[in-house]
């Protein structure tokens, strides 16, 4: 990870980069607590580093809730992490639509992994003026939906893709070729990502010009686009919110969790 002041004033409000950037201020912001969820010091670090007017950031993105929303999801997806590591300490790691985030560091990789973190070129170009590729670590600047980055990632390992906040943006002609490719390419290994509702892209038509693409509410249809693929847990995207420390914020994920958000949000896991 650089050291160097990195100056972000290029980034442009309500840009691709500007939310990867707002989704790691509010991931510092929660690392700030006395008892953090997920706890992302890397993310604190890299947000010290950075010349921006989080100022105006904060006011946009409300830390108040929006910190667990994201630092929930994204524990829930660590601890999948650690696990397969832990398991197969000699993995390939594909981490898709990375971002601005901190996984490769945030989570204990043995040596022996290979991670690779995959986003748009604009957003690798920005992520480098914050990260250094390493041993063991490299970035790669390509849409996920482009056949050839593929190609860069080596095979006959097993090997863990993690999606965060991706796939629902994809067409679904575009999620299930992708799919495909992974599991033609790779022998074994699990896919883990989150989902929303089927109505997730219907109310995107309204309210975000369709930014939404594609929603699912039965994951055994992607077992029947793929049969390699072995739906083994799903669970709600705020499933451990008893973790949150303040009372108000506990009490309104947990009435989230329960209610219809509790099911229009889930992180899925796969094994192929």
């Amino acid at each position: 990870m650089t050291t160097n002041k990195v100056d972000f004033s290029s980034v442009r409000w309500g840009s691709v980069e500007w939310t990867n950037l707002c989704t790691l201020y509010l991931r510092a912001c929660e690392s700030r607590l006395a008892q953090p969820v997920l706890g992302d010091h890397a993310a604190a670090e890299a947000v010290a580093r950075i010349d921006y007017d989080f100022k105006r950031m904060r006011r946009a993105s409300q830390p108040w809730a929006n910190q667990f929303l994201v630092g929930l999801r994204a524990k829930q997806l660590d601890d999948w992490t650690v696990d397969f590591l832990t398991r197969r300490p000699d993995a390939v790691v594909l981490h898709l639509g990375c971002g601005l985030d901190t996984r490769a560091f945030r989570v204990r990789r043995p040596d022996t992994v290979d991670w690779f973190d995959v986003d748009q070129p604009g957003v690798v170009e920005l992520r480098r003026k914050l990260y250094d590729d390493g041993p063991g670590y490299r970035m790669i600047g390509s849409s996920v939906t482009d056949a050839g980055w593929l190609d860069e990632v080596p095979t006959g390992r097993p090997t863990l893709v993690v999606a965060e906040g991706l796939l629902m943006y994809l067409a679904p002609a575009d999620v299930r070729e992708l799919l495909q490719r992974i599991t033609d390419r790779f022998e074994h290994g699990e896919i883990d990502f989150d989902t929303i509702a089927p109505i997730g892209p219907k109310l995107s038509r309204l309210i975000s010009n369709g930014m939404v693409k594609w929603g699912i509410s039965d994951m055994r249809e992607v077992e029947r686009w793929n049969p390699r693929l072995q739906l083994v847990e799903r669970v709600p995207a705020y499933r451990h919110y008893k973790t949150i420390p303040p009372t108000a914020q506990r009490l309104l994920f947990g009435a989230l969790n329960a209610t219809v958000a509790g099911r229009y949000d889930v992180l899925n896991r796969f094994t192929f």
